[in-house]
């Protein structure tokens, strides 16, 4: 077996063990980093016209915020998860203008907007951290 190979092996089953140990909590901080992770490859594919890796990392960002998106609990999020979900729509729109017009400032815009909510998700007092 090869060392880049054996390397990527540990780190999905490094991974995996985060994920099955996670609160859910930390499951949606690590959504977002994904997010966040993929709008910004997104953003350099544009900058260096790279329609492929534009279009992987875009449809991999639009992937989470869906699956963000899907994970809310309208009803006992009131007013919050409301706000989330249409901002999560605007996301997956401005997205869709991403790639239709190859626009690295769509990208950013995305990414501040993510940015933002990572903020406010770390900064969740503790006592409401698990639901």
């Amino acid at each position: 077996m090869n060392a880049p190979k054996a390397m990527q092996q540990y780190k999905q089953v490094d991974v995996n063990s985060t994920i099955a140990t996670a609160s859910p909590h930390k499951l949606i901080s690590m959504l977002i980093h994904g997010a966040l992770e993929a709008f910004a490859k997104a953003k350099g594919a544009i900058e260096r016209s790279d329609i492929e890796a534009r279009a992987l990392h875009l449809n991999k960002g639009n992937s989470i915020l869906l699956g963000l998106r899907d994970n809310l609990d309208l009803e006992k999020g009131g007013e919050v998860a409301a706000n989330l979900d249409r901002l999560y729509v605007y996301m997956l729109e401005t997205s869709l203008q991403t790639g239709r017009e190859n626009s690295a400032e769509k990208a950013q815009e995305i990414i501040d907007l993510l940015l933002e909510i990572k903020q406010g998700w770390d900064e969740m007092p503790i006592e409401y951290r698990n639901g």
